[in-house]
């Protein structure tokens, strides 16, 4: 997918009219603005001036490599992370560590439906930013705190970081191999589903928010966490335990509630089994060229499967052995039985179907005019998710955003030159 040079020229989003005042960095909080972003909300990114003793800017500016390179293949200061979470954000660069930065915050927020910070406990009561203090002054304000505790709690003075919420929230204790087995222990997600779950609850919330704000003109103080995300997110597992008391273990790449469905070697490579139910299971099976295991007693219905899996698994296990990866997907799939390859990431780009579905876009950045970044994968037929501004160099738009918000160029002049803004 390619943007239009002119961004009047998407369709409105359904967010179209809402304005959002991001102060926050790194991922959970981008992720969420990028998505309010991505359905037509305007949002503005205030990050910190560069200065001699900081680089300024959202952090993950410079996590890298890898760092983006310009049309001229030279590697700039742009981060491929913050890239990612960026898109369709405008940049103002404000030092909120100061009296007159945080009353040109106060100045922007009441004239702003959401506000979305992920500063530590306490920090913006300092600089008197916090949900009580706007809230007072803008009422139809809807303010959404992102920490790693949350605003209450024993915890909440703590720094909260996606992998130390994993392993607290109890995510670790349940990914990576068995235990008993080689390569056993507890490991993390290859990606930070904390904050990336976070970020999305955090949307969520967002928007219940504002129908509550346009139904009673009253906003309100959302207070998201990434451990009470975690813990959410758990799902099944979280289910399992408040059920029986008991934790569940590791199980490597295989299902807790579901057999078979895990990942097996066949001839040449791995796929992934997820048989879902007890039809599918027979489908396979006849497949499999072993009818006699859907009939077996002990095998026929998915509860069985799972208590009888130790037995079970190595008879599919030799029978996955006999054929190669590509002779067993199209068999599977003409059965309708679920199975899957387990793509690299240039596998995933390289698809077909992914790249059918649009989720890479195209968009011209003021360091690289075909820069090419992961799409949202919302699809809305009526509002549909636009592309209309690339990510943002820091401060790039702090003169317009500013002058937006009724600032003159003396001001703003000014400003400038008291190191405020940048």
């Amino acid at each position: 997918m390619n943007i239009p040079a002119d961004p009047t020229a998407l369709p409105a989003g359904a967010l179209q009219g809402v304005r959002v005042l991001d102060l926050s960095r790194v991922l959970a909080g981008p992720w969420c603005t990028q998505a309010l972003a991505d359905l037509g909300a305007e949002v503005i990114k205030i990050e910190r001036p560069r200065s001699a003793k900081h680089p300024g800017g959202d952090d993950t500016r410079g996590w890298g490599p890898p760092f983006l390179k310009d049309a001229a293949g030279h590697e700039t200061a742009e981060a491929a992370y913050f890239l990612g979470a960026n898109r369709n954000k405008r940049s103002v660069a404000i030092d909120i560590s100061v009296p007159a930065g945080q009353a040109l915050i106060r100045r922007m927020a009441a004239r702003c439906d959401v506000l979305v910070e992920n500063y530590k406990v306490g920090d913006m009561a300092r600089y008197g930013l916090d949900a009580k203090s706007l809230l007072a002054a803008c009422p139809r304000l809807v303010y959404c705190s992102i920490t790693g505790y949350g605003q209450t709690g024993p915890y909440r003075d703590r720094a909260g970081y996606d992998y130390a919420v994993q392993g607290a929230g109890g995510l670790m204790s349940v990914t990576g191999e068995r235990d008993d087995l080689p390569g056993g222990g507890p490991q993390k997600v290859g990606v930070a589903v904390a904050d990336l779950f976070t970020g999305m609850y955090a949307t969520v919330a967002i928007l219940a928010a504002l129908r509550h704000r346009d139904a009673t003109g009253c906003g309100q103080a959302i207070d998201m966490a990434l451990l009470d995300t975690q813990v959410a997110m758990l799902a099944n597992l979280g289910a399992n335990y408040l059920v029986t008391r008991r934790a569940p273990k590791r199980a490597g790449n295989a299902h807790q509630n579901i057999v078979p469905y895990q990942v097996f070697e066949v001839a040449d490579g791995h796929l992934i089994l997820a048989v879902g139910n007890d039809a599918q299971f027979e489908r396979f099976c006849a497949v499999a060229g072993c009818p006699e295991l859907a009939r077996d007693a002990r095998f026929t219905r998915n509860a069985d499967r799972v208590r009888h899996r130790e037995t079970l698994v190595p008879l599919l296990a030799e029978r996955m052995r006999e054929r190669a990866r590509a002779d067993w997907l199209a068999a599977l799939d003409a059965a309708a039985v679920p199975c899957g390859p387990i793509n690299d990431l240039a596998d995933v780009f390289a698809d077909p179907h992914v790249r059918a579905r649009g989720m890479t876009v195209t968009m011209a950045h003021p360091l690289q005019p075909a820069l090419e970044l992961v799409a949202s994968p919302m699809k809305l037929s009526a509002t549909p998710v636009t592309v209309r501004h690339p990510p943002p160099l820091l401060g790039e738009h702090t003169n317009p955003v500013l002058a937006e918000f009724g600032l003159d160029p003396q001001e703003i002049a000014g400003l400038r030159a008291d190191s405020v803004i940048g």
